[in-house]
């Protein structure tokens, strides 16, 4: 019983272990986080000065409903010339995608890649062309060339919900054949 005892113990030990050191993914860049409202995004933006924003000449209206997207060109700004172009894509007042290309002049993909995995452990995916690490409230990606995103899982379900498209009358009536064989 003793043994039961201790065996139970070092597992409790190891999972606090293992929680306690569990990180959890960045909900973004800088002072710019996912969730964030498109005014306060602005604002946080202006006061960054490497992403280049320039105003609202930066902002575009997305077809579709409440849909707006910031592209800046972080290439012409004064800060640090790291980033280069980047995306900030809002859903109902909501900034739910963040896509930031980094300057490959000044930063290598291999440098960016170890450095997250030293920061939040192995990826859960890896492919040629990307490393993705997901929880779930933030999907983060690496992708190639050089750009980072990060995506707020649940406004982009939401987001896919509603856009799912319903069968029309010529699905519908395949569907009944198929089903009356």
């Amino acid at each position: 019983m003793k043994r039961f005892a201790k065996l139970c113990a070092a597992a409790l030990l190891m999972a606090g272990t293992v929680f306690l050191n569990a990180k959890e993914l960045p909900d973004g860049y800088g002072n710019i986080k996912l969730g964030m409202s498109l005014e306060s995004t602005k604002e946080a933006l202006k006061k960054n000065i490497d992403f280049g924003y320039h105003g609202d000449r930066d902002v575009s209206l997305l077809p579709g409903e409440n849909r707006v997207l910031i592209e800046t060109n972080a290439n012409k700004g004064y800060g640090n010339n790291f980033l280069d172009r980047c995306w900030f894509q809002f859903a109902d007042d909501q900034l739910y995608i963040m896509i930031i290309n980094v300057n490959k002049e000044k930063m290598d993909y291999y440098s960016i890649f170890t450095t997250l995995c030293e920061k939040y452990g192995n990826p859960d995916s890896l492919n040629p062309e990307k490393a993705v690490w997901k929880n779930d409230t933030v999907t983060m990606s690496l992708e190639k060339p050089l750009t980072l995103k990060y995506v707020d899982n649940g406004k982009f379900a939401e987001l896919q919900n509603k856009a799912t498209v319903q069968p029309g009358p010529v699905e519908m009536t395949r569907e009944e054949f198929l089903s009356g064989l």
